[in-house]
C-alpha cells in the first residue's frame, strides 16, 4: 500500500532531512515551500530516485488559500495522506530585542509558525478521519524547537511560537487519540541550516566552550530518523510524546 507523507517546508534544512529519510523508508513524500519548482529540482530528482511518485507543491501554510490549493492538490494526486509533518517555519527577519520588535514581525512570525499549521492539522486531521481506519500507522509530527523553552529575548516571536506548537503537540494528542491518529514534537537544538548560517561562529564557539553534552552541530539527518520512526509508528503507546534532539544543552547541570 503507497504511504503517503507530506512535509511542509520539505525542501531544504530539516524539512530535507525529513523528506529524505521518509523516503528511505518507504513513503511516497509531498514538500511544499515557497519556492518555485525549478529551485528546488535538485533535490526533488534526488527524492524521486528513491521514491519515484514524490511531487513538490509550491504552498504557503501562513495563506488560507494556499493551504486548501494544497489539499485539493494531494486529493486530486494521491487520495489519502498517512502523516503530516509540520516543519515549515521562518525566524524573524530581524533579531530585533523584545523592547523594540514590531507587531509585523510578530504575525509573520506566528502566522507562518503557528497559525498556518495548526489549522492544515485541523484540515489533514478531518481527511484522515473521513479515510477511517487504516491498517497503516497514521501520524501527525511537530518540528518545535528548543526554543520552546529557551528563551532568546532578541526573537521573543520564534520562542512564542514554538511554544505553541508544543500546545498544539498536546491539543490535537488528545483530540485525535480516539481515531488511532499519534502526534508528536521533535524538539530539536542547534541544528546546521540555512537558518542557523548567520550565527555559525557564535555556536561553534559556544559548542567548544560545553554548551552541549554531545560536542556538536545537530544535523537534519538525525531530526529525520526521528521523525522516520515517529512516521511508521515505531514509538509505541506514545501519544503526545516529544523528542528532543539537543546533544543535552537543555540537560540541567551543575
Amino acid at each position: 500500500m503507497q504511504r503517503v507523507a507530506l512535509i511542509t517546508g520539505g525542501s531544504r534544512g530539516i524539512g530535507a532531512g525529513v523528506a529524505r529519510a521518509l523516503a528511505t523508508d518507504g513513503f511516497t513524500v509531498a514538500i511544499t515551500g515557497r519556492r518555485a519548482e525549478m529551485e528546488v529540482h535538485p533535490f526533488l530528482t534526488e527524492l524521486r530516485s528513491i521514491q519515484p511518485d514524490s511531487i513538490y507543491m509550491q504552498a504557503d501554510v501562513s495563506s488560507v488559500d494556499s493551504r486548501l490549493r494544497l489539499m485539493e492538490g494531494l486529493k486530486e494526486k494521491y487520495g489519502r495522506i498517512d502523516v503530516l509533518v509540520n516543519n515549515a517555519g521562518i525566524a524573524p527577519r530581524i533579531r530585533a530585542d523584545i523592547l523594540e520588535e514590531t507587531e509585523e514581525s510578530y504575525d509573520e512570525v506566528l502566522s507562518t509558525n503557528l497559525k498556518g499549521p495548526h489549522f492544515l492539522t485541523q484540515q489533514v486531521a478531518l481527511w484522515m478521519i473521513q479515510q477511517g481506519s487504516s491498517e497503516t500507522h497514521r501520524a501527525i509530527v511537530n518540528i518545535s524547537s528548543i526554543s520552546a523553552t529557551v528563551a532568546s529575548v532578541n526573537r521573543a516571536s520564534y520562542c512564542l511560537s514554538k511554544a505553541g506548537v508544543s500546545m498544539a503537540t498536546r491539543l490535537w494528542a488528545v483530540r485525535l487519540a480516539e481515531f488511532g491518529i499519534g502526534v508528536y514534537e521533535i524538539r530539536p537544538g542547534i541544528v546546521a541550516t540555512d537558518m542557523t548560517k548567520g550565527v555559525q561562529k557564535k555556536y561553534d564557539s559556544l559548542i567548544e566552550a560545553g554548551l552541549l553534552l554531545e560536542k556538536r552541530w545537530g544535523k537534519p539527518e538525525d531530526v529525520g530518523r526521528a521523525a522516520s520512526v515517529l512516521a511508521r509508528g515505531e514509538l509505541a503507546y506514545a501519544t503526545g510524546a516529544v523528542l528532543v534532539l539537543d546533544g543535552g544543552l537543555t540537560v540541567g547541570r551543575l
